[in-house]
């Protein structure tokens, strides 16, 4: 097994050293390193690992640079990635769905849609002669989520 080693850069305390997992410190040093390097003290209750872990990403942070303000901002909750779409059917595909009991089928083709030997241009419709209320086509087929 390969060992890995995280070396912080110099600190204002000179007991700071590369920490491996052959020589990992104890909590008490972990905190002292964690306040070295965060400049507040550690959290409470939290695992050894977790310290050890924390203070190696912020030294490298340090040594490399940190995340960019764009991806600061996603991880904050500012733009997450779009979720992606959930890909079309193609034609010849046929879309089925239990309603009350009864199993109504859709085929795709290349107008539209055929349901029940009539053609029509979009899922709504028929999921409203279905129901008798306004759906969205793709949601009453499962094509698509509700929100």
């Amino acid at each position: 097994m390969q060992s890995t080693s995280i070396t912080a850069p110099a600190s204002n305390n000179p007991s700071t050293k590369s920490i491996t997992p052959s020589n990992t410190p104890n909590r008490a040093a972990l905190t002292l390193e964690w306040q070295n390097q965060f400049g507040c003290p550690a959290p409470l209750g939290c695992y050894v690992n977790f310290l050890h872990q924390a203070i190696g990403w912020q030294a490298q942070v340090k040594k490399h640079g940190g995340l960019s303000a764009a991806e600061r901002k996603q991880l904050l909750g500012g733009s997450a990635p779009s979720a992606p779409s959930a890909p079309s059917p193609t034609i010849g595909a046929r879309l089925i769905r239990v309603w009350q009991g009864e199993t109504h089928q859709v085929s795709i083709v290349k107008e539209g849609y055929l349901y029940k030997d009539q053609h029509w241009k979009s899922l709504s419709a028929i999921a409203k002669a279905i129901t008798g209320t306004p759906w969205s086509g793709p949601v009453f087929f499962g094509l698509k989520k509700s929100s």
